[in-house]
């Protein structure tokens, strides 16, 4: 009787971590999100323009309405890692948890046109 107690148990226990997981899936933790709003290893080819309105829908960054501005960094994980072990720094905004990076970046700056609204987005 005790071991069937307890493998029911183990079934309870094995559907309630897979309800959690569940859960917690359609959560997306700060570093995914920066991951997928920013980093693209992969640089494409394509003019700003055309690069910016592919990416920025294909990032989900016009769902709700169009992000105004939006910076993709066209490094490995391990070079945008390393920025954040340069000393803190003052930011734009005044606050003081930003980092320089000690070389040159590859990056791409989309600004929204002035003329587009959502649904339509335009960089």
């Amino acid at each position: 009787m005790a071991l069937k107690n307890s493998h029911m148990v183990l079934v309870l226990l094995g559907l309630f971590l897979v309800g959690l997981a569940q859960l917690s899936a359609g959560k997306e933790s700060a570093a995914e999100k920066f991951q997928r709003q920013h980093m693209d290893t992969e640089h494409s080819t394509a003019n700003n323009s055309q690069y910016c309105n592919l990416m920025m829908k294909a990032r989900n960054m016009t769902t709700d309405k169009c992000k105004s501005i939006n910076t993709f960094i066209h490094e490995t994980q391990e070079t945008v890692d390393a920025v954040c072990q340069e000393p803190n720094i003052s930011c734009k905004n005044g606050q003081t948890n930003c980092h320089q990076s000690s070389s040159a970046m590859t990056l791409t700056n989309c600004v929204q046109t002035g003329s587009s609204e959502y649904p339509n987005c335009l960089y």
